[in-house]
């Protein structure tokens, strides 16, 4: 008993130390009482000495072990002793136990004992053929829409993974459902992100709630505690106030809540949206880290057979969220320096980054700063070269307008209402086909455009930037164009009315003051955030729910960077010719054609093939000319517009291919006469 008490008061100690609310009762008291009983049997039952004077056990030990021993064996014995000792130490601490770690650590052992190979993530070990891409691709779809028939309202939660398995797992999901453009598409492992790190510590919950609810009947308001809601963040305490009391009265108590608690900033959300309840939300000592690897291992992301879905970080219950920005379909992100506005960026991109392949998404990105989306220069996914000059973003939305018009033309040629439905019905059905007048369909990517410090441009061209992106936000949902738009200046010169009326998704980090917050979410409460990827998002359909972002770090955006680049290195971007044009605020900008800023003759070579490939083929589209000469989207899609004003092909009919106009004729000796 000498050694077991010790031990028994070491234990209790440092569960008390662990636990965030000590709780010394009759639960305390039984589980020491097992701990000591069963130990001193153990050790009576284990010594095995015959005479009563040598008993490491003792009296207890002795009167506990003899009965058992004597009525089943001394293995038995030690057998059920130890697995009521190992009972008791986990009722002191409060855990249960999880044998799944010790059974899978314990299956991999002997996996490899008996010589089976396991699958790596690693990129030279990763071999997937187009045929086991599609195979599989065919598995997922039908799995899917079996479990959406069986089970469509169960979601699963992840928390996060645990080995490699999970990886490959993933990088075999991760595949746009809702249309196949671009099937040999690997996403980067998820190894190259981080994971959840870290648990918040709230301190005393009991006594917090202790203190607002006393303080609360300080100022003559009755209030009953409810539900506690642990958070990444913030700790939520729910109360419900009598009846006939104002909730102005509990919102003006703020400060005075802030004193008595000693925490600062605390927010007060009253009513909690759905409950007839008060939140009074309280920073936690310290934060958990939200891993963006984490929430993009999600069965929800995963399944997603949205291909714009975005990770946005976790709610305060813990629950990850996730966006859909064909749906938003344009995104307004503001906060202060240290924000976290830069990370959630990244977040973002990286989300589209892991869901799509430079087939189906194309960016164009925008960053003043000239330091932060230059990070991603070499991604296939990029449609020009991320650009610096304000000039140049004026340009690349006016090219932008020029597309959607063009893309509208194809929708109402094809008779279909947006993207999504020509992916489906007109693209998937003409890659099925073998009728030769719809091989050369023009393939739609989606383009997101990001504007990483939208006052540093509105500085320079306010009329003309504001006409862009009003007309843009307008119209380009319907054919896959979106706006991400941040800055760190919300004020009514920067986002405007006629801006703001036309994004209706926004993220709302730490600001300044409260009346940067209403211009951002047209209410307060930004003002009261902590900074650091806490946020406010608001969809546009309900009030606005409290995030904490996922964090990426810069090591790891160039990580994934890096894979893409590798791996697509021998990818030839296109480029959108930015150097001139006339800037106007006038709807001229958006009805003139792009204009080259290199002479004809620098493109006589590339002109010249372009024009023979597709007389020799018979037709011609973009998709061709990209296929054929290895181009990117914008320069085919210029090729396309100088053969049509040399006479080469005719007008563009919808989706179709084109009617080449000059044929090659063949001499006697069979040579080509043009």
């Amino acid at each position: 008993g000498y050694i077991l008490l010790p031990a028994l008061l070491i234990l209790l100690g440092y569960s008390f130390v662990k636990s965030q609310t000590p709780d010394i009762g009759w639960r305390s008291v039984i589980s020491a009482t097992m701990f000591l009983l069963s130990g001193l049997g153990l050790i009576d039952v284990a010594g095995g000495s015959p005479t009563a004077a040598s008993r490491y056990g003792g009296l207890l030990g002795e009167i506990l072990s003899t009965p058992l021993v004597s009525l089943f064996d001394v293995y038995a014995s030690i057998v059920f002793l130890g697995a009521i000792l190992i009972i008791s130490i986990l009722v002191i601490f409060n855990e249960k136990l999880d044998l799944a770690p010790f059974i899978k650590k314990l299956w991999d052992i002997l996996k490899k004992a008996l010589g089976f190979r396991r699958l790596d993530t690693s990129e030279e070990e990763i071999k997937i053929t187009q045929d086991e891409i599609a195979q599989q691709e065919e598995e997922d779809i039908e799995s899917e829409e079996e479990e959406t028939e069986t089970t469509g309202e169960k979601i699963k939660k992840t928390l996060g993974m645990n080995d490699k398995d999970d990886e490959i797992e993933f990088n075999s999901k991760l595949k746009p459902k809702s249309y196949k453009l671009n099937t040999n598409y690997v996403p980067p492992p998820l190894s190259l992100l981080e994971e959840d790190q870290g648990k918040p510590n709230t301190g005393d919950i009991k006594a917090n709630a202790n203190i607002i609810k006393r303080t609360l009947l300080n100022f003559g308001i009755e209030v009953e505690m409810d539900e506690i809601t642990i958070g990444p963040t913030v700790t939520r305490y729910a109360l419900k106030p009598a009846e006939g009391m104002k909730l102005s009265r509990i919102i003006a108590l703020q400060n005075d809540l802030s004193l008595a608690l000693a925490a600062h900033p605390i927010r007060i959300e009253a009513p909690i949206p759905g409950k007839s309840l008060v939140g009074i939300e309280i920073p936690n000592r310290s934060k958990s880290l939200v891993g963006l690897a984490t929430l993009l291992a999600d069965d929800k992301f995963q399944n997603s057979s949205k291909p714009l879905t975005i990770a946005l970080g976790r709610n305060i219950g813990g629950k990850s969220v996730f966006g859909n920005l064909a749906k938003m379909p344009h995104c307004l992100v503001a906060g202060t320096t240290g924000s976290g506005k830069s990370v959630t960026i990244h977040s973002m991109i990286t989300s589209l980054l892991y869901r799509n392949g430079p087939d189906d998404l194309k960016f164009i990105l925008i960053d003043p700063k000239r330091v932060e989306l230059t990070l991603y220069n070499n991604i296939p996914h990029l449609l020009t070269p991320v650009i610096t000059e304000a000039k140049k973003t004026i340009l690349a939305l006016k090219w932008a307008a020029k597309e959607m018009d063009r893309r509208y033309d194809i929708l109402e040629a094809e008779s279909v209402r947006d993207i999504e439905s020509y992916h489906n019905n007109i693209w998937n059905s003409s890659k099925k086909s073998s009728n030769a007048d719809n091989a050369g369909l023009d393939r739609l990517p989606y383009i997101i455009i990001i504007i990483d410090e939208l006052a540093d441009i509105m500085s320079s061209y306010p009329r003309e930037l504001e006409s862009a992106i009003v007309r843009l936000a307008q119209m380009s949902r319907a054919v896959g164009i979106h706006l991400i738009i941040s800055t760190q200046r919300p004020e009514v010169n920067i986002i405007t009315g006629l801006i703001k009326a036309n994004i209706p998704a926004r993220v709302a980090l730490k600001v300044s003051s409260q009346v940067d917050s209403r211009t951002i979410l047209d209410a307060g409460g930004a003002e009261k955030l902590l900074g650091a990827g806490d946020m406010l998002y608001s969809s546009g359909e309900a009030q606005p729910e409290r995030l904490q972002s996922a964090f990426i770090s810069e090591a790891e955006v160039k990580k994934v960077v890096q894979y893409l680049a590798d791996r697509y290195k021998d990818e030839i971007l296109g480029e959108i010719t930015l150097t001139s044009g006339s800037i106007s605020a006038d709807k001229s900008i958006f009805e003139s054609t792009l204009e080259d800023s290199e002479n004809l003759e620098d493109d006589d070579e590339l002109y010249e093939e372009a024009r023979m490939c597709v007389m020799e083929a018979g037709k011609a589209s973009t998709s061709y000319l990209q296929r054929k000469l290895k181009l990117g989207y914008a320069r085919a899609a210029r090729l396309m517009d100088k053969l049509e004003e040399r006479g080469v092909i005719g007008p563009g009919d919808g989706a179709k291919p084109r009617e080449v106009l000059e044929k090659i004729a063949h001499d006697e000796t069979g040579g080509n006469v043009i």
